[in-house]
């Protein structure tokens, strides 16, 4: 559920742009939504490499910048799908100080015997809500040192429901005396919200949803039985990595730390007295294979600090999360920095997971373009896990777009709209 979704999709709005700003890159996909198969039809893709000093670990530091590159890539992307217009948008956002975390609440009822009405559910999750707001804007300030800092609430999910310790899907209309709820939601501080803003009126954009990237790619991803997949999904972009962990089906947090596929590429630019441009081309070589072997030799030996050093943060990552439960063994990388050998090879070193509490040797695999539930690529054109982003944003919005007026779902919107005037 996006900050801006509160309109129903109609046969006028099968079409769509779904716009990841990256540090590095900018992506558009236009796509289609087939409302009879449930699926998204991508059907034109555009890239276009950000101009320096855009983006700085995620963040827009140049609004104009951005807009050009922007611009650019939506252009290529009409093109491709041969279509003049497209106005509905998703555009992700990442970046340090963007937070997602699950809040649990729980509740004792006085009297067991009644069965629980739509107003107690508004209560609950009212409650969830506002002990979640108070939550991050505490560990913002924290972070930060500014104890005023402005944040909005731009995605949220119900994630889990139980009474009396069972799972239940919808609660209403269920006796019992204790109730737990937990949410997943995700803020973002109102100056990074701002320029997007910005940037999608300059581009002429009808802004459904600005969506926390990671929890894009974590809900990219459906199972059979969801309340058996557990899993921790790395992004790694050019200014930061993101980092989402599920578990039981539910979205448990994300976390972002700000190094990414250009610290590696400023290594290689200092080692070699290249310009970054250069330096990214040899980066990008050396994770195809395409260098001699003495140079994959050298780099190979300058990334393993580099690689050490990233492991860091996603172990600091990954603590809060181990305080609770054993984290999940399967791990899945995606991004453009996810192709360098090193990353999947630190990962599956022993060293790092002494301090986590793995149930077992993690497994490490690549998400691909074709893991992504209900969105088909028919453009040829999104072949690797750098693609995984912005069709993950794609699929988000394919989901609202065909989400029927759920009750919880739309508990959920109203209580959103009411932290958001707080």
């Amino acid at each position: 559920m996006g900050l801006f979704s509160k309109m129903r999709f109609g046969r006028d709005t099968d079409l769509m742009l779904a716009l990841d700003i990256g540090t590095e890159v900018v992506k558009a996909l236009v796509f289609r939504v087939d409302h009879e198969q449930k699926k998204g039809m991508i059907i034109g893709v555009g890239r276009v490499a950000q101009k320096s000093g855009n983006m700085q670990s995620g963040a827009v530091t140049d609004i104009g910048g951005v807009i050009e590159s922007a611009r650019e890539a939506i252009q290529l992307a009409k093109e491709r799908a041969h279509v003049k217009r497209v106005q509905k948008s998703i555009i992700g956002i990442a970046g340090e100080l963007v937070k997602g975390t699950t809040t649990t609440v729980h509740y004792e009822r006085v009297n067991s015997e009644i069965r629980i009405a739509i107003p107690e559910l508004r209560m609950i999750i009212q409650k969830v809500q506002e002990k979640a707001y108070q939550r991050i804007k505490r560990q913002l300030a924290w972070e930060t040192g500014q104890d005023d800092i402005d944040v909005k609430l731009i995605n949220a999910a119900v994630v889990d429901v139980r009474i009396d310790g069972y799972h239940v899907l919808n609660p209403v209309n269920f006796q019992g005396r204790d109730v737990s709820m937990s949410v997943f939601n995700a803020y973002a501080p109102m100056i990074h919200l701002g320029a997007l803003q910005k940037i999608a009126d300059e581009l002429d954009l009808d802004l459904l949803s600005i969506a926390a990237e990671p929890y894009a790619v974590a809900r990219s991803i459906e199972v059979d039985d969801m309340l058996d997949f557990s899993a921790i999904f790395i992004d790694i972009g050019g200014g930061t990595t993101d980092i989402a962990v599920v578990r039981n089906g539910g979205l448990e947090g994300t976390k972002m730390f700000a190094l990414g596929g250009r610290a590696f590429t400023k290594r290689l630019a200092q080692e070699f007295g290249l310009s970054f441009e250069v330096a990214e081309q040899m980066k990008i070589d050396y994770a195809h294979g395409r260098l001699h072997d003495e140079d994959n030799a050298r780099i190979a030996t300058l990334y393993a600090d580099d690689c050490r050093i990233w492991l860091g943060g996603v172990e600091l990552s990954l603590i809060e999360f181990a305080e609770t439960d054993l984290l999940p063994s399967r791990i899945f990388l995606c991004g453009g920095g996810s192709a360098l050998p090193g990353i999947k090879q630190a990962l599956l070193s022993k060293e790092w997971t002494k301090n986590l509490p793995f149930a077992k040797a993690p497994q490490v695999g690549f998400l691909q373009p074709k893991d992504v539930a209900r969105m088909i690529d028919t453009t040829g054109e999104l072949g690797n896990p750098q693609d995984i982003t912005p069709i993950g944003l794609a699929h988000l919005a394919l989901l609202d777009s065909l989400e029927e007026e759920k009750m919880l779902s739309s508990i959920l919107r109203r209580s959103m709209e009411t932290v958001e005037k707080q």
